[in-house]
């Protein structure tokens, strides 16, 4: 399991992935203005109404990001190990969140709050680029997500999800990845015996999920 301390250097290693951080951008810039936050298992992060102060890198834990619609909860996110999870309209407008973000494990993040990330930008051309990157990444995301809603049936949708994230499946309770799939929790188990003959999927292009 990894510690506090080497938590950091997993989130520079994730910055990588979009641009060429030099060790100097990283002491100068990024060691200064990351918090290593700790939260207990259903512990919120922020809470609708709430402004969110942050951008947050899973250390290590499980989180779900939702919306209360008719008193429902609505899953849009589940995020692991190595992905970022905000409520970025609140983040970037500095407006109240409309979703609550929960803790579904003992959870560790390293963040960046929201006036630090623009000093920063304003102070380094690479790191704003970076920033402007993971965004279109996370865009990308959510829009995969969307359409996989609108044009993959309920079935497509788990074998997809089980094929890239097998893991998850033994991790997250059933009623919150049904939530998130958009499937009916009965729907959910019946499909469950199809784990067995589903193949992983290649993890080339997980950097992060909005699942």
């Amino acid at each position: 399991m990894s510690t506090s301390a080497n938590m950091p250097e997993q989130f520079f290693s994730f910055l990588r992935q979009f641009v060429n951080i030099t060790t100097a951008e990283i002491n100068n810039f990024l060691v200064p203005v990351i918090k290593v936050r700790e939260f207990n298992k259903k512990q919120f992060i922020i809470k609708a109404g709430e402004v969110e102060n942050y951008i947050n890198f899973i250390g290590s834990g499980l989180i779900r990001k939702y919306y209360l619609h008719d008193n429902e909860e609505r899953i849009t996110q589940i995020a692991i190990e190595g992905h970022l999870v905000s409520s970025q309209e609140s983040l970037y407008t500095r407006t109240p969140s409309e979703y609550y973000i929960e803790a579904i494990e003992p959870t560790t993040l390293v963040s960046i709050a929201n006036e630090d990330l623009e000093k920063m930008f304003a102070q380094s051309h690479n790191l704003e680029r970076m920033g402007r990157l993971i965004a279109i990444h996370t865009m990308v995301l959510i829009d995969k997500r969307q359409m996989s809603l609108i044009k993959q049936s309920p079935r497509d949708r788990f074998l997809n999800f089980v094929s890239n994230y097998p893991e998850i499946i033994q991790r997250v309770p059933q009623k919150y990845l049904a939530s998130f799939l958009n499937i009916k929790p009965e729907t959910f188990s019946r499909f469950k015996h199809l784990i067995k003959t589903q193949k992983p999927a290649d993890k080339a292009n997980q950097i992060g999920f909005h699942l």
